[in-house]
């Protein structure tokens, strides 16, 4: 009896899906006024959701700020560079790691349900780093969302994290990683593309 095997071919994304995501990437430095709709955000989030985790587990958390409130709340945590530029961004995403992501295994990887037992045993000390390394993997896959939306994207880790997470997360089950400004590029967006380095410097082949 013999078994046949049908090879599967993932689509190729084409010049200008690869420019998008990837070639042409860029940080922006400036926005222009035009806004961002909450639909547009949602759909971010939508595309952002799929790749995969550890386990299923998906402790990334986001917080969208959009209002002047809000904005008048965060720019003090910011470092003093990065302040004109998130007061211009229509919209501001700030990206966390939820500490007690275990909560939810049971209904993200139901196979291994039993799991969530293991990492409450752990405490948050134990689940942090777990919580960090999947949070920050989703934080690449939140900003390739944002722009296959569409946005730009301004990352940014220049900001008091501790300070953050107390006026936007307070309770302590989650922690702040990562601040992007969203929107369309303003004025003189880009700063010149920086070299990458060489396949020598960082390929290895066994």
């Amino acid at each position: 009896m013999t078994t046949s095997t049908t090879a599967q071919s993932l689509p190729v994304l084409d010049e200008a899906g690869r420019a998008a995501l990837f070639t042409e990437a860029r940080t922006s430095n400036t926005f222009s006024p035009e806004p961002v709709t909450d639909e547009t955000l949602r759909a971010v989030w939508d595309l952002a959701k799929w790749p995969p985790t550890a386990a299923n587990t998906q402790p990334l958390r986001v917080v969208f700020v959009r209002t002047e409130a809000g904005k008048r709340r965060l720019l003090p945590l910011l470092s003093e560079g990065n302040r004109a530029k998130t007061e211009a961004a229509p919209a501001v995403a700030i990206l966390a790691a939820d500490l007690d992501f275990h909560e939810f295994v049971p209904r993200t990887f139901p196979a291994r349900a039993e799991m969530k037992d293991s990492f409450e045993a752990s405490g948050r000390e134990g689940r942090a780093p777990m919580a960090r390394f999947n949070s920050s993997l989703q934080a690449g896959y939140f900003l390739l969302a944002a722009r296959a939306e569409g946005l730009a994207t301004g990352p940014m880790a220049g900001f008091d994290a501790d300070a953050v997470t107390a006026e936007f997360l307070p309770g302590g089950r989650e922690q702040a990683i990562l601040v992007v400004n969203l929107g369309h590029p303003g004025e003189n967006p880009w700063f010149p593309r920086l070299p990458r380095l060489e396949e020598a410097d960082v390929v290895r082949w066994a």
